[in-house]
């Protein structure tokens, strides 16, 4: 019986977690002006910038990496206003490198 017990417990604080996740998702992206945003990822997460791109005039996109291979996409609009795109792990300049020779890969 303690343990059906457990499993349910587990089970609900599983669900509440996702929930949570989910709920934070559906917000949309975390925005503030840029220098807030640049030092958060250069002190916190130890990411420097490794790439950027011009969407025209209206934004500028970047891409922060850390030697542990975390990363995080911003993108910075003619406001000021920088939003966290995405972010994630694994991050290979490798990867780059090889298609910028032509690997299909």
């Amino acid at each position: 019986m303690t343990r059906l017990i457990s499993l349910s417990l587990a089970a609900a604080l599983l669900f509440a977690a996702f929930a949570s996740a989910t709920a934070k998702a559906e917000q949309g992206p975390v925005c503030a002006p840029r220098d807030t945003i640049v030092e958060k990822l250069t002190t916190q997460f130890k990411e420097t910038r490794r790439s950027y791109g011009l969407q025209g005039a209206a934004a500028v996109f970047e891409i922060y990496a850390s030697e542990k291979g975390t990363w995080t996409m911003i993108m910075t609009q003619t406001t000021g206003v920088t939003c966290v795109l995405a972010a994630g792990d694994a991050w290979s300049e490798e990867k780059a490198a090889l298609l910028a020779e032509g690997d299909p890969a």
